[in-house]
């Protein structure tokens, strides 16, 4: 990474002067040890000049522009007469002078469409509704040197959209972003924010806000979120169909993850995901052997050995940041043995049975109740815990082994719809659009004494991408084999 010791060092007066008297009020600071002690006269006189016409003006709206006009509208109906402020976050230092790579708060991204950092949508109220503005950051200023003197600047995080281009591809005014906050704190009559992303805007309006009315902003926006329109269905399967070809990447590497460890496989799905999506949806759990047991094991630094299970919870995001979520749970050498095939064949079963259970009408726990009653009978059978089964269940005793509900709303988030209210979600209806996943398992950890030596350090999970239809479901990640035989049969097939 190159040491970029011009990103901030003082201008001197004579280029402050160039620049004109506000622009110089807040100079760009020097890096402490950086090579250049300052600009010249002559360079910044130079670098002010010379710069080709850059502006594009052939651009098309973004394919969403209709969708997220749309949920404005339902926006603006919820709220009448009030000002909403949706922030798009800002940059995280994850060390000294670097950043993580920014990822835009969901909300601001399912109403306008945009990634930038430091975005902010503004709808403000009329009498016929709201009228909607994106806050941006404009091209870099060349005549003060920030474009390429600040760390921010163009040349070196690469070109923005100027404000009348961003205009054109979503749909909604767009102005400085650098205004918003002194307006902000001039303005009067309510006003909600959605909280936790923007200090800076928060700030601008805290003596105008209050928590209540805030989350009242956040929930509605989860729960517009619930059903899903027709582009974020084609992206979820565009995610889901990615991650199947993921899946495969893996599978054909796995005599190299075995030469190294969990981690190869970690790549190898990584590199699917950025080649074809925006980045991986969550961190990649490649868990072989006993780490299966781990529900969240993301540190993928163990060995990857024949003859053990390797439990795969992967999903790419898309470029628009709706993700898949999908468990396999692998033979590393192509086939189980008796006692895998028992313990995922049972898992198996009731991953059918909850997916049977997806459906219009029904109630959102109805999965998650069918499955579990499908592993407490695989329980009792097998002598791990006393029956009968309806005791086992009202004790939640198969707990122990089948830890986590069944299944979650899927989305922009991986967990979406997080801060919808419990009845709208858990104790809500399935509606057509709704999309969720199936994901029942079984875990025997290493050190249970409760449970036979055979089936200790074995854990199961089959996940898959669910759509409730009109008629019933539709199984997104079909394409990727779950019964036991035609696994194994389709990890020879990739094999070749």
């Amino acid at each position: 990474m190159t040491v970029a010791e011009e990103l901030t060092p003082a201008v001197p007066d004579s280029a402050a002067d160039a620049a004109g008297p506000d622009e110089s009020e807040e100079p760009i600071k020097q890096r402490k040890n950086g090579l250049y002690p300052g600009v010249s006269d002559e360079l910044a006189e130079n670098m002010k000049s010379g710069w080709a016409d850059t502006e594009l003006r052939d651009l098309t709206p973004v394919p969403q522009a209709a969708e997220t006009a749309a949920r404005r509208a339902a926006l603006s109906e919820r709220f009448p007469g009030e000002r909403l402020v949706i922030p798009a976050g800002n940059l995280k230092t994850r060390s000294n002078d670097t950043e993580y790579a920014f990822r835009a708060s969901v909300e601001y991204a399912y109403l306008t469409g945009n990634q930038s950092e430091d975005g902010v949508l503004v709808l403000e109220p009329t009498a016929e509704g709201h009228e909607a503005t994106i806050y941006l950051l404009p091209r870099s200023d060349r005549e003060n040197g920030e474009f390429w003197l600040d760390g921010q600047g163009e040349l070196w995080v690469g070109r923005r959209h100027s404000l009348t281009e961003a205009g054109t591809l979503y749909g909604i005014p767009a102005s400085d972003v650098r205004e918003l906050a002194g307006a902000l704190r001039e303005a009067t009559g309510p006003v909600r924010v959605v909280r936790g992303y923007d200090a800076g805007i928060e700030a601008a309006l805290t003596d105008k806000v209050t928590a209540e009315r805030d989350e009242e902003l956040r929930v509605f926006l989860s729960e517009a979120r619930l059903v899903k329109d027709e582009f974020e269905i084609g992206e979820l399967q565009k995610a889901v169909d990615s991650t199947v070809r993921g899946f495969e990447d893996v599978v054909k590497v796995l005599d190299k993850a075995e030469a190294t460890s969990e981690r190869y496989i970690e790549g190898t799905f990584f590199l699917r995901a950025r080649v074809e999506g925006n980045d991986v949806g969550y961190g990649t759990i490649a868990a072989a052997g006993p780490h299966a047991c781990t529900l969240h094991w993301v540190r993928n630094d163990g060995a990857v050995r024949s003859g053990e299970l390797l439990l795969l919870d992967a999903g790419v995001e898309t470029h628009t940041y709706y993700t898949a979520d999908v468990t396999r749970t692998l033979p590393i050498n192509g086939r189980f043995d008796a006692v895998q095939r028992k313990i995922y064949d049972a898992v198996y079963e009731a991953q059918e049975a909850g997916i049977a259970a997806v459906k219009p009408g029904a109630k959102y726990r109805d999965f998650h109740d069918a499955a579990q009653r499908v592993l407490a009978e695989k329980l009792v059978e097998w002598g791990l815990v006393e029956g009968p089964v309806e005791r086992v269940l009202e004790l939640g005793l198969q707990r122990r082994w089948t830890l986590h509900g069944t299944g979650h709303m899927l989305g922009m988030d991986v967990h979406d719809c997080a801060a919808a209210r419990v009845e709208a979600y858990v104790d809500g209806t399935l509606e057509p659009g709704m999309c969720l996943t199936v994901e029942p398992g079984l875990y025997f950890q290493a050190d249970d004494l409760t449970v036979p030596e055979e089936y200790r350090g074995i854990g199961v999970r089959i996940e898959d991408d669910i759509l409730v239809t009109e008629d019933g479901n539709r199984n997104l990640s079909a394409a990727l084999p779950r019964r036991s035989d035609e696994v194994e049969a389709w990890m020879a097939s990739v094999k070749g």
